[in-house]
């Protein structure tokens, strides 16, 4: 069986985890610099390769009374382009508060402002994830 990725996609940053091998437990791998879609979806391709991924969870952003906004829309035309160019199976994960709840597990931890800054998108797909694992056990 294959792992899962777990993706929290923005505009300048993608946040990315996997999971292990039997699906229990979602690990933080990477933050991708958003540089265009080609350059994105290489450094994901291979990231997909390496772990042998046959699911990707994309965080979807809603907004607090569930409906899409202008960044869900950004990312259901991520995930759209991802599908087409790489053909992963997809499913999109609501994110809301995850990125609330990285930002207070890392100051509660006491790391700085700026070391926060370069984690909380990998801390986020985290959190994407581990929370698609749980419901799927």
């Amino acid at each position: 069986m294959g792992r899962i990725l777990g993706l929290d996609v923005g505009d300048k940053t993608i946040g990315v985890a996997v999971s292990d091998s039997l699906g229990f437990i979602a690990q933080g791998v990477t933050t991708i610099r958003r540089r265009g879609l080609d350059k994105d979806l290489e450094q994901l391709k291979k990231i997909i390769d390496q772990y042998n991924v046959n699911l990707v969870v994309i965080g979807m952003p809603k907004n607090m009374n569930g409906t899409i906004g202008t960044q869900g829309q950004k990312v259901k035309d991520f995930g759209n382009f991802l599908e087409k160019r790489i053909k992963p199976n997809i499913v999109y994960w609501d994110e809301r508060l995850t990125s609330v709840e990285a930002e207070r597990t890392l100051i509660e931890a006491d790391v700085s402002r700026k070391k926060r800054k370069k984690v909380i998108d990998k801390l986020a797909a985290t959190y994407i994830l581990q929370s698609y694992l749980e419901f799927k056990s």
